[in-house]
């Protein structure tokens, strides 16, 4: 979730509007019956303020079902582990509300530590289709989506513009124009994040899914990593490097090292979130005004990105679960998600704001982001998805690195996430 919170500095809240929003609309969705009260909501560490501005806006509403926010650390990995401590204490836990990274749904639902959700109480019907299937688990919705987002290719439009070359739409065009182009300008081609942590997960899941290929089915019970997809995949990542349009520094980056590569004006591509996008286009960026964006490509066409963003679920012992649904409700709502939007530039999940011609006017981005959403897909779901990941992590690096050869690392790959599965 480090994402959202680097893509949110800035953000601030109109309580002002937010709360007339709630004292005007939460009236009529609020049924008759027990189930109300106070609550705790956890997140990672907020860094922007934002959540607690927003928070202040149901609770001046609603007085007797106030909100306490609970900021867990700055770390994925330590807030993760923070939650499931908690949850684990069942009825004694004090976290009502979770604000989760996808990711996590499934093994959060497996673990019995979430409760499933009536989908009649939200209007997933006006959400992005995809991310409600972040948001679910053998077939039951566990969570609701709260913030989505899509990786893209960002681009240096002057060079290519200068060049009289499009934007590339293939691994083909990319490889061809970073190995060819880049150099010219004294710049390294392509980069993603391809140190060994969850984002490289990520950049190779959407490897292995451009070509065609899927990393687990069935809820993570069947390894389906062990085709042609996959070594088509992982090669295109192995081969970057390899032939040095993938730069070796690239293999120690994250989210922002990548990030500021780009803005910095030392990479003409880069795979990243749309925060780095607002970032490069900002005012002090060395490129800025020189920013394009296009869906990640594929080996024959656009290619497929891994849907990141948080949802929002219910523990199973939530003290006053249906005050928790109408708060995952107005957090969800379309008022809400606009300022989530215009005040921090994090993706929504409504549909129709990615049509909104004044925010397009804004966020330029947003029809390219609105078709790679609607075209991505959630990372492997599994129980076990931290093994999984880390799993992952490891393989794939042996491989840009050269440590393995790709037909080995798939295989390494079939064999330990079998291994996983099996537990």
């Amino acid at each position: 979730m480090r994402w959202i919170r680097a893509a949110g500095r800035g953000l601030l809240v109109l309580v002002v509007v937010l709360t007339g929003y709630v004292s005007a609309g939460a009236s009529a969705e609020e049924p008759a019956g027990g189930g109300r009260g106070p609550l705790t909501l956890a997140t990672a560490g907020d860094l922007t303020g934002y959540l607690g501005p927003l928070l202040e806006g149901w609770n001046r509403a609603h007085p007797g079902e106030r909100v306490t926010l609970v900021e867990l650390p700055d770390s994925a990995d330590e807030t993760r582990a923070q939650m499931i401590t908690d949850l684990r204490r069942g009825e004694a836990g004090r976290f009502d509300v979770l604000n989760i990274d996808v990711s996590w749904t499934s093994e959060f639902a497996a673990a019995g530590w979430i409760r499933p959700l009536p989908r009649d109480r939200f209007p997933l019907d006006t959400f992005l289709r995809p991310v409600v299937d972040t948001a679910t688990y053998g077939d039951k919705l566990y969570a609701v989506p709260y913030v989505t987002n899509a990786g893209l290719l960002l681009y240096r439009t002057d060079i290519l513009a200068k060049e009289g070359v499009a934007p590339p739409r293939t691994w083909g065009e990319l490889e061809s124009i970073a190995r060819k182009l880049a150099p010219k300008y004294g710049l390294d081609g392509y980069a993603g994040q391809f140190l060994p942590y969850e984002g490289l997960t990520v950049n190779a899941a959407e490897a292995v899914y451009s070509a065609g290929g899927s990393i687990l089915g069935d809820e993570g019970e069947r390894v389906t990593v062990d085709s042609r997809a996959a070594r088509e995949g992982v090669g295109f990542l192995a081969r970057g490097v390899r032939e040095g349009w993938i730069p070796r520094e690239a293999l120690t980056y994250k989210e922002e090292e990548s990030k500021q590569a780009f803005q910095d004006g030392r990479l003409l591509f880069l795979r990243n979130w749309p925060y780095a996008y607002v970032a490069a286009s900002a005012p002090g960026s060395r490129v800025a005004g020189s920013v394009g964006a296009v869906p990640l490509p594929g080996p024959d066409g656009p290619g497929t990105s891994v849907l990141g963003g948080s949802n929002l679920a219910v523990a199973t012992h939530a003290r006053h679960p249906d005050t928790a649904a109408r708060l995952i409700a107005y957090l969800t709502s379309e008022p809400v998600q606009r300022q989530v939007l215009t005040r921090g530039a994090l993706p929504p999940v409504r549909a129709a704001l990615y049509e909104d011609p004044e925010l397009i006017r804004r966020f330029p981005y947003l029809p390219t982001l609105r078709e790679s959403v609607l075209a991505a897909a959630p990372r492997p779901k599994s129980p076990h998805y931290d093994q999984v990941s880390l799993v992952v992590q490891a393989v794939v690096h042996d491989a840009m690195t050269g440590r393995q050869t790709t037909e080995a690392a798939v295989r390494r790959l079939a064999g330990e996430l079998a291994a996983v599965s099996a537990r």
